[in-house]
Parts: structure tokens; sequence; C-alpha cells
């Protein structure tokens, strides 16, 4: 059995559904203080993070990553027990196995053996780690970068380890991702019986064309980089469950998943015209989950196309898609971000698992960048 290999199966045996690490960080902490890494706790609340550095020379390479994995749904649909790490057909199954501790273990061992052949590179190397990606993710990375900000301890190129690929290893990376504003609507009417409208006003019915227009909206077009901005509604409900009562109020969730033309301003502006052209009574509350960013081309986005092609003999792609990711957090700071992980097909789902040879690929190319990084012939 692998290094990295062992490794995952032993974080995959914590149940460490989010906001809990379940002694993963402590893990991990026992394998890089050896190593160099001076090891710092900045716990928020109910979550755990760490700060491990190596070095204080610049430039500063982090590897980022999240122990915390999403439920995993009814017990009984997994072929195999989810914290039960199991191997079939050269594929290791298990809650969080692509994300993200199959990542988090590739770069561990990566970095171990990066140190053993390397270990008067230049600069510094740190592993940011928490156990808020999950979650809302306020305790997290957000609260990790403003202690580093306030010291101006400041991160050149940041990796994270969230599951990019999309057929094989290292065939995309991320280099931005959309930004994320959540809406939460109230519309206001005036509860009734259903034989008597005219002495009532049905939320829903004046919700209706609203909705249309918001839906239909043609927010943005893109550009070259990102695709046009898109408004899905996630949930809707009203009503008391009786069949002869209008309802007072409806409730409506929705998510706006935006590009680099717009910003948060601008979105509120639009919203909030078009809800008022439909002369509705409403509240609408708002969260920001993060501003879009974008990597431009650099030695980071160099060395990870280089380390691909080393290591697997293809080019990769890059791309901006898919949710959002804690690099949000980093980019705001000035440092170059990208993410490079396992595959992404089946995040999330019953029977969640990672090859057993991607592993060792993801564990390679790790490795091959920090050696096009940070060692300086």
């Amino acid at each position: 059995m692998s290094a990295t290999l062992e490794l995952l199966k032993d974080l995959l045996s914590r149940a460490s559904i989010t906001p809990k690490d379940e002694g993963c960080q402590e893990l991990l902490e026992k394998r890089l203080v050896p190593l160099g890494f001076k090891a710092e706790r900045l716990d928020f609340s109910d979550t755990q993070n760490i700060w491990l550095r190596r070095g204080q020379q610049a430039p500063l390479f982090t590897f980022l990553g999240h122990t915390d994995v999403v439920p995993t749904g009814p017990l009984e649909a997994w072929t195999s027990p989810p914290f039960v790490p199991t191997i079939r057909n050269g594929q290791l199954y298990g809650r969080g196995a692509a994300d993200m501790k199959g990542g988090i273990a590739a770069f561990i061992t990566a970095l171990e053996r990066f140190l053993a052949n390397y270990p008067d590179h230049q600069g510094s190397i740190a592993i940011m780690l928490t156990s808020d990606e999950e979650g809302i993710a306020t305790n997290g990375v957000v609260k990790v970068v403003e202690v580093l900000e306030q010291r101006l301890e400041k991160i050149n190129w940041c990796l994270v380890g969230e599951p990019s690929s999309f057929q094989k290893i290292g065939d995309v990376i991320r280099v931005g991702r959309r930004g994320s504003l959540n809406g939460k609507l109230t519309i206001f009417g005036v509860q009734g019986h259903v034989a008597y409208p005219e002495l009532a006003e049905n939320p829903i019915h004046q919700l209706a064309p609203a909705l249309k227009a918001l839906t239909e909206e043609i927010w943005d077009h893109g550009n070259a980089f990102f695709p046009a901005t898109s408004l899905q509604v996630s949930n809707l409900n009203a009503g008391t469950g009786a069949e002869n009562i209008i309802p007072g109020s409806a409730n409506l969730l929705f998510n706006l998943r935006f590009s680099t033309e717009l910003n948060e301003a601008l979105i509120k502006q639009r919203v909030h015209a078009i809800l008022d052209q439909h002369q509705l009574r409403y509240d609408l509350q708002w969260r920001l989950s993060g501003n879009p960013f974008l990597t431009q081309p650099g030695k980071l986005i160099d060395a990870a196309h280089a380390a691909i092609q080393s290591v697997t003999g293809y080019q990769t792609k890059d791309d901006t898609g898919g949710g959002t990711s804690d690099g949000r957090f980093i980019a705001p700071t000035g440092a170059q971000v990208i993410e490079l992980g396992p595959l992404n097909e089946n995040i999330h789902k019953i029977d969640e698992h990672i090859g057993l040879d991607e592993l060792e690929t993801l564990s390679a190319i790790y490795e091959q960048i920090l050696v096009n990084l940070l060692v300086w012939r």
C-alpha cells in the first residue's frame, strides 16, 4: 500500500461531517512538524483551522484544503459504509475520497517526497486546512486570511486541492470562479379563505409575474473566461398545508452565479428594480458567498501546466466552471490561485470514490509543481 493510499484511508475513516474535523488536522500536523513545519491553531467557534508553515522567505507557496465532508445521505444506499474505506476494482470508496481528502493526502505525500529531495528549497511552503468549507464557511479560511493579513503574512501562490479534473487527472485546472450571491425573499399578501379571494391577497399570484421576469432577465453575456450570469430558484414555499386557505406570505430562496461583468451592488439594484416594478410588498435578505476571481497567466499556472505535461504527457485546460471554493478568500489578497485535484464526477454522491492510480498521479503532479516553483537552478 502506497503512503498516499495509507494516509487517505486513515483520513476517510474519520467521520468529519462539517464542521467537524475528528482529528484529521492533528494527524497531518504530526506528520509535518518533524519536517520543519511550525503548526498554529486558528480555531473560531465550532470550526478547526490549522496553519502549518516551513520557512520565512518569500515566495510563499500554500496548499489549501478542507477536512470536513458533506453528510452521507441514507447509509443503506451505500455499497460499503461511507466511513469504512473500501477498495473495489481499483477504486477507493468513502465519503470525502474525492472531495477533498484525496487531494489532501496527495499533497502531504508530495511534500514529504519533495522535502526529502530538496530540503534547502527556495522560498517557503505552507498548508492551510479548515473544517468549515462544506458548510456556510464563516469561521474557516475567511477568518484565517484575516489573521494573516493583519500580520502582513502574504501568500504568493495558492493551490487548492478541490476536485477540478473532468475525465482524467489534471485535464482541467480552475483558474477562477464565478461569484455567488444568495437571496431570501418574502412576499407579503393577506391570508384568507379561498372562497373569498376578493378579501385576500395571494402572494403566490403576485410573485408569479415578477419571478418570470427575474428568471428571464439577461444579466450579462459572460466573457472569454466566464459564462453568462444565471439566477436559479432553489426553494419556494407558502401556505399552511390546508387546501382552503390563501397564504399570507410566500418565501423564495434564489442564487446568482455571476461573472466578472457584474458586481454585488449592481445585481441587488436590478433585482430590487424588478420587484418594485411589480409593486410587491416584500422583504429581501442578501448573503454574498464570494465574489468572482480570475488568476491571470503567471508562474503558478505555468508551473501547473508544465507539471501535468511532464507527469501525464497531455496538456491541461484552464477553466472557471463549477461552484465556489475557499480560493475565493485567498484571491483578494493578491495571491495567484488555482484549483487542481481529483475527478469531480462523483463528489457529494452515494459511493463517492477515487481511483488508486489517479491518487498517485495527482501526488506526482503536486510534487513536480513544487519543483517547478521552488527549485531554482
